[in-house]
């Protein structure tokens, strides 16, 4: 019985260093800037906000927030600089806006691994642009980060 337990103990701990439950960066969540509906600064118009905006100093580590695999590493529109890591078949993690990408496509990331350096490429300050996909879908991160 002790074997089978510490077996799905082991199960467990994977499956959850899987799922982006991690903080990416040290600064303070921007609370004007949050998930869900708002003005855009740059169209002045309301429009669907995908993630959340983390403060933060220009050359920041940016941290991965679960074990992956890089699958988008580079330029990409208003997005600035960006890293996508594919978790599982269930979640992705989206960070933008960095200053360096330190990981390339393919590459495979730990949780807690530096990806990035923050940045304001595309952005009217540095910050982190960070979104939780689950099933290809934007979720709000707040239910994933850990309390505060």
């Amino acid at each position: 019985r002790v074997g089978l337990a510490r077996a799905q103990v082991d199960r467990l701990t994977r499956t959850l260093g899987n799922v982006p439950l991690r903080k990416p960066v040290a600064g303070e969540i921007d609370a004007s800037s949050g998930f869900g509906m708002r003005i855009d600064p740059f169209i002045r118009a309301p429009a669907m906000h995908t993630g959340l905006d983390m403060r933060g100093e220009t050359g920041d580590p940016v941290r991965a927030t679960a074990n992956g695999t890089v699958s988008v590493a580079g330029a990409n529109g208003g997005y600035g600089k960006l890293v996508v890591i594919k978790h599982n078949q269930e979640y992705n993690s989206v960070y933008a806006h960095n200053q360096k990408l330190l990981v390339k496509e393919d590459d495979v990331v730990a949780k807690g691994q530096q990806i990035a350096e923050l940045g304001s490429t595309e952005a009217d300050r540095p910050k982190l642009h960070f979104e939780i996909r689950k099933q290809g879908k934007a979720v709000d991160p707040m239910k994933y980060l850990p309390a505060r």
